[in-house]
């Protein structure tokens, strides 16, 4: 399957560990994930070398030519905002993860969107775990 996977890149890097777990999880499991350097350290530095059209392109093309979308949302990002309406809008089911302590944006919370699904979870194993069982839905 492929998985569009959306996490905060300016909006802040904290949770840049768990990212690259998520990735690195669902990339064992055999999906394929054009993003997946985005839970990289050095992602910040080398978006900075791309436009903002480049970026947007490219984008958008992914999350068209993926099946699903997963969003880390913990850390607030106006871009995977913008990638988790986009992909909505566009019929592509998406899983949205955050942290259990974490507040989540009432426009994410509040969607009644059946391809929307919003998980929380206690620690990086159990983020895993419901990200397959959501593709296992889709598989």
């Amino acid at each position: 399957m492929k998985i569009y996977f959306a996490c905060s890149i300016t909006g802040g890097r904290e949770l840049e560990a768990t990212y690259q777990q998520i990735v690195a999880a669902l990339s064992a499991d055999g999906h394929e994930i054009p993003t997946s350097h985005l839970a990289q350290p050095e992602a910040l530095e080398n978006e900075r070398n791309l436009t903002p059209q480049d970026v947007y392109q490219r984008d958008v093309n992914w999350i068209n030519n993926c099946d699903v979308l997963i969003a880390e949302v913990s850390v607030p990002s106006h871009g995977v905002g913008y990638e988790i309406g986009f992909a909505l809008h566009i019929g592509k089911p998406v899983l949205c993860l955050h942290q259990k302590e974490r507040t989540v944006s009432k426009m994410i919370t509040g969607n009644s969107d059946p391809a929307l699904t919003v998980n929380d979870y206690s620690n990086v194993e159990e983020a895993i775990a419901q990200a397959q069982t959501f593709l296992l839905t889709y598989n």
